[in-house]
């Protein structure tokens, strides 16, 4: 039987429970996308509750990339030290630490195969810079209509090398392992579902998320491109996307993590036992209680006091309403 606080290993990483906190917008970094102490604060607040992964939030690999504001920066070598103080923050509490390596947009089909390779290219040398930043890892964001998203969907990508369809996510994965360490953790979020018509299907995610694990890939986090529903109440409609997971975890040997309107123990109890899924992923739910962890394990149950109004969007540095106001 899983508990939702085994202890775990990942890649060799003890993990000292099953919870992740997902990538999570902050918006905090400085007007060069270099690290601020709010974001070492506000993540260093969340491994002292209790959650064993942490994701941090889109972190853009290319010095050319658009802008969107108050995102990280990491293409070159410049923003390493930065990136160390909030590892070793992290690490001071127990808790391990991905990267999460992005690009927000760029071109797809007008890309010759070169420049196609030199994306490749930077997103390994972004997942070198990690480990040396003292990084557990790197999530290789592939979700969310953000750049690899674009370039593995149908809607975006008409290639006929061989980058069409998924193929730039095995090369990415490929030269990540060959400049990172044995011990280095890979993993990726994608979406189950572009939402949207001529775009991934489950059975597209199925295809491309069994190629990635044969590739060996770490662990493969679940979502889809309509994030933060509202609505969502406990023991009424959790687990936005656990059909999703669920099928995948049943077909891969590879970890799979939920994330996704989940709210109870009682529910991710239920996820864990009745699927194979291994882990699930967190986001608003720590933005309402940090310390919700911390608050399950140590007897207090109750589901999370999170309401799911996404209030916390409108804020600087996604913090919650209700807090704010206390």
């Amino acid at each position: 039987m899983k508990t939702l606080f085994d202890e775990t290993t990942l890649r060799g990483i003890r993990l000292k429970n099953r919870v992740w906190r997902s990538a999570t917008w902050l918006g905090l970094a400085d007007a060069n996308g270099f690290m601020t102490d709010a974001i070492i604060s506000t993540y260093e607040t969340l491994a002292e509750g209790g959650a064993a992964v942490i994701v941090t939030g889109l972190t853009s690999v290319s010095a050319t990339d658009a802008h969107i504001g108050g995102e990280c920066k990491f293409y070159d070598n410049r923003f390493i030290d930065g990136h160390r103080r909030l590892t070793d923050a992290v690490h001071r509490h127990g808790a391990r630490i991905l990267l999460q390596t992005a690009m927000v947009d760029g071109p797809v089909d007008e890309l010759t195969t070169a420049q196609a390779d030199d994306v490749v290219t930077i997103f390994g040398d972004a997942a070198q810079r990690a480990e040396q930043a003292g990084y557990d890892g790197v999530q290789i964001h592939a979700a969310h209509f953000f750049y690899l998203s674009k370039f593995i969907s149908p809607l975006f990508n008409h290639r006929t090398d061989g980058y069409h369809g998924s193929g730039i996510l095995p090369a990415i994965l490929s030269d990540m392992r060959s400049k990172t360490s044995r011990k280095f953790c890979i993993t990726m979020k994608i979406n189950s579902s572009d939402e949207y018509p001529g775009g991934i299907t489950e059975d597209d995610f199925l295809v491309t998320s069994r190629l990635m694990a044969e590739a060996g890939i770490d662990a493969i986090e679940v979502s889809a491109n309509g994030t933060s529903r509202t609505g969502i109440r406990a023991g009424v409609n959790e687990g936005s996307f656990l059909e999703a997971a669920a099928h995948l975890a049943g077909e891969v040997e590879v970890p799979v993590v939920l994330v996704g309107g989940l709210r109870s123990v009682e529910f991710i109890g239920q996820v864990l036992n009745n699927t194979k899924v291994e882990y699930i992923s967190l986001s608003r739910p720590l933005i309402r209680e940090p310390n919700l962890i911390n608050r399950w394990q140590q007897g207090d149950t109750a589901p999370s006091k999170c309401v799911s109004c996404s209030g916390c969007y409108r804020t600087e540095g996604h913090q919650c309403v209700f807090n704010i106001k206390q």
